[in-house]
């Protein structure tokens, strides 16, 4: 079975008006120091992506943040990351996250994390790569994205032969399980060899 060794988390620079957003990303971030899982993440200080970030840091755990030169400032790029990697626009950002990570997670969050989680959904989909996809569903946060997807399927827009495939977890504790078990019958070879190659190559 493949081990799970990096996860790129999707997340939101604010920290939502419920603390329960909060509490859960620093959760999430010392327990993948717990689980000795290096963390790939947007590279920002603030918001859920700073709380997971410097839990998982404080806790001794290993980060890696990727964040382009524009969002330096504006998302105070994290000082506690063990490496920083500066890119020169998204979607060198978006290609290194896919290429280091064993798995995605998106955690509440705004546009931008839509949209990350949505693209690797699409590449799932389409047979390009065979990384879990996951969203930790923080006191319901993705309910109306879930129903999106059924009214899509529903109505003849997500073809049942080929359904989004997509993990839910409903708290923190149950997304490395749910991981593991996702993976049990991925080999070391699909998630980072030819097929990785294949997906970066039509990015």
């Amino acid at each position: 079975m493949t081990k799970i060794k990096s996860l790129c988390v999707y997340c939101g620079a604010a920290s939502g008006d419920d603390s329960i957003y909060l509490e859960s990303a620093m959760e999430l971030g010392r327990l993948l120091a717990q689980e000795n899982i290096r963390l790939i993440y947007g590279g920002g200080g603030v918001g859920l992506m700073g709380a997971t970030a410097r839990a998982c840091a404080e806790a001794g755990g290993h980060v890696t943040g990727i964040i382009p030169d524009f969002l330096i400032g504006k998302e105070q790029a994290f000082e506690y990351a063990h490496e920083l990697i500066v890119t020169h626009d998204m979607h060198e950002r978006k290609r290194l996250m896919f290429e280091r990570a064993d798995a995605f997670l998106a955690l509440p969050g705004g546009i931008g994390t839509l949209e990350e989680l949505v693209e690797q959904l699409t590449w799932v989909q389409l047979n390009r790569h065979r990384k879990p996809v996951m969203v930790l569903n923080i006191a319901g946060f993705w309910d109306p994205l879930l129903r999106l997807f059924e009214h899509m399927q529903g109505t003849g827009f997500v073809n049942v032969a080929r359904p989004i495939r997509m993990l839910v977890a409903h708290n923190v504790r149950a997304v490395m399980p749910k991981l593991a078990t996702a993976l049990a019958n991925v080999s070391e070879t699909e998630l980072h060899g030819e097929a990785v190659e294949q997906v970066l190559d039509r990015m």
